[in-house]
């Protein structure tokens, strides 16, 4: 009897974690609507770079996959944050297209195939690999490299903070909304005994915490407010 109450106080646990995961995700997605709006108002994507937000559609498709019943069991949640953020990328994607220069359109394309062709692979694949067991551990060690090859992305602005010695380019809520999302999964992963999410977001939640420190130190010296969010991670 105590055996079945602690498991039911573990599932309960890991649900709660991984709603809070998909609601504090949603700031990460809605990070990039500053920049996109300044790129609808001049109708130019000026010096913004595309490929943030193709790389960032690849790692929500490889780890919506991984979250399938199909490959690890009981990870609807994960597949839940992960398809919506891979509609964000897409809309995302599809506005830079519209407003990027027509050479640039024609690369856009071209990675937006090797995108689906790419994870195309991954899911048939990993469909002929009929030991369950290691189906979960090819894709959760890809979904795990390339959470972890997106999280580190933010080193670029904490070394830009301290070098400048400016929260400038690191707005605040996309640093706290990183940190909550990161937390709450890997809570999530270790309720559920995952390394393949409690690494990556316990990586993902010391950045957080780094940008946090960074922020409440340099805030005061910051010159401006920064107006445009630059890359986002993604659980």
């Amino acid at each position: 009897m105590v055996s079945l109450a602690s498991s039911q106080v573990i599932e309960i646990c890991k649900d709660a974690a991984g709603i809070a995961g998909n609601i504090f995700a949603f700031g990460l997605f809605l990070s990039p609507m500053p920049t996109f709006m300044r790129i609808m108002r001049n109708q130019s994507t000026e010096q913004f770079s595309g490929l943030p937000y193709i790389y960032g559609l690849l790692n929500c498709l490889i780890c919506a996959w991984y979250g399938t019943p199909l490959v690890s069991p009981d990870n609807l949640l994960v597949t839940l944050v992960n398809s919506v953020g891979a509609v964000f990328q897409l809309a995302y994607i599809v506005l830079y297209v519209m407003y990027t220069e027509k050479e640039q359109k024609f690369r856009m394309f071209g990675w937006i195939l090797t995108v689906f062709g790419l994870f195309a692979i991954i899911v048939i694949g990993s469909l002929f690999i009929l030991d369950l067991e290691l189906r979960r551990i090819i894709i959760g060690t890809l979904s795990c490299a390339s959470l972890i090859s997106m999280f580190a992305s933010p080193l670029l602005i904490i070394n830009l903070v301290i070098r400048t010695r400016s929260v400038e380019f690191m707005p605040f809520c996309l640093s706290l909304s990183s940190f909550l999302m990161s937390a709450s999964f890997l809570l999530y992963g270790i309720f559920s005994f995952d390394p393949f999410i409690y690494v990556p977001n316990g990586i993902g939640t010391l950045l957080g915490v780094v940008q946090l420190l960074l922020f409440a130190h340099y805030r005061n010296s910051s010159r401006e407010d920064s107006a445009e969010s630059l890359i986002v991670s993604y659980s």
